[in-house]
């Protein structure tokens, strides 16, 4: 025989543990808001400056002087600003832009590959005085650059190395941040036994580093990569300490020195303007093509 059967009115609350609460939805709904809201924010702060060059960059000298706000003007001369400053003082601009892409470049790659494999080194190799040795380098990465600017003009006036390519370059191939980068990564990514398989098999040590290692490691590879990269692109102090011929500065170096000489050549103010827009370029090609490799090492790391 079966019990009698209990009816729960419709609204009762039962009280039971599975039961959801009220306020989750509207908690949930308020932190998607929020969170939002900071992002708009947040993406407002940082694209609003740009917009703002590529607005003012558009206009001619006389309404760039006579109008203001964050919307174009007529006429449009954007594609003729850039012409124009591509051929100002004898194509000045585009040996900036030259020496820019090839100390960023050639720094940021070595730079990567030294790190890597000093990285890789401090993580896979036991020896005496290796935690000294990463101790050493982690402060490194609390001493500021600028602080090193000094020191370094004074060795390399020793060595009549001050006002050449080299001032810039070769500072630019130490980078402690990417040394601890890569040994993080390198204990985490590189599996021991697979290391031990490949040297059994005859494998050499430089073998098993660029044929194995380097390629489990191309996530931390591509990070490295484009903090030099961003860093050595950015780079202002150690030119201006460094460098007094115009041929050899940089972007930045290049347009500080325009920008100072506005008020004798008011020309200037719009080629600053383009310049700086123009500077700003290769940053977005170089983090949009590498960033394929970041969502593998990303998918990578989650399997995991």
């Amino acid at each position: 025989m079966s019990g009698p059967t209990t009816t729960v009115p419709t609204g009762t609350d039962t009280g039971g543990p599975n039961r959801p609460s009220s306020t989750g939805p509207r908690e949930n709904k308020l932190s998607v808001l929020l969170a939002t809201g900071g992002l708009v924010v947040a993406a407002l702060y940082f694209l609003i400056p740009i917009w703002w060059l590529v607005v003012a960059s558009s206009k001619s000298q006389a309404t760039l002087v006579t109008t203001g706000g964050l919307w174009f003007a007529s006429p449009f001369q954007l594609f003729s600003n850039v012409s124009d400053l591509f051929a100002f003082r004898d194509s000045l601009y585009l040996r900036w832009l030259a020496n820019s892409v090839g100390y960023a470049l050639l720094g940021a790659g070595f730079g990567t590959l030294f790190a890597v494999m000093a990285g890789y080194a401090l993580a896979k190799y036991f020896f005496r005085g290796r935690e000294v040795v990463f101790n050493l380098i982690l402060g490194g990465v609390l001493v500021p650059a600028t602080a090193l600017a000094l020191p370094l003009f004074l060795m390399f006036s020793q060595v009549g190395l001050v006002n050449t390519y080299w001032a810039v370059f070769l500072p630019s191939l130490v980078s402690p941040f990417g040394v601890y980068l890569a040994r993080i990564y390198a204990a985490a990514s590189v599996p021991e036994p697979l290391l031990e398989a490949a040297r059994l098999d005859g494998a050499s040590e430089f073998r098993a580093f660029f044929v194995i290692a380097l390629r489990l490691m191309k996530p931390a590879l591509v990070t490295i990569f484009l903090f030099q990269f961003v860093v050595i692109w950015n780079n202002f102090f150690l030119p201006l300490v460094m460098l007094s011929d115009q041929r050899l500065f940089p972007i930045t170096l290049g347009l500080y020195t325009w920008n100072s000489s506005i008020n004798q050549a008011p020309e200037l103010r719009l080629f600053v303007i383009v310049g700086s827009l123009v500077s700003i370029l290769p940053l977005l090609i170089a983090f949009l093509g590498l960033q394929r490799f970041w969502q593998s090492g990303l998918s990578a790391g989650g399997v995991k």
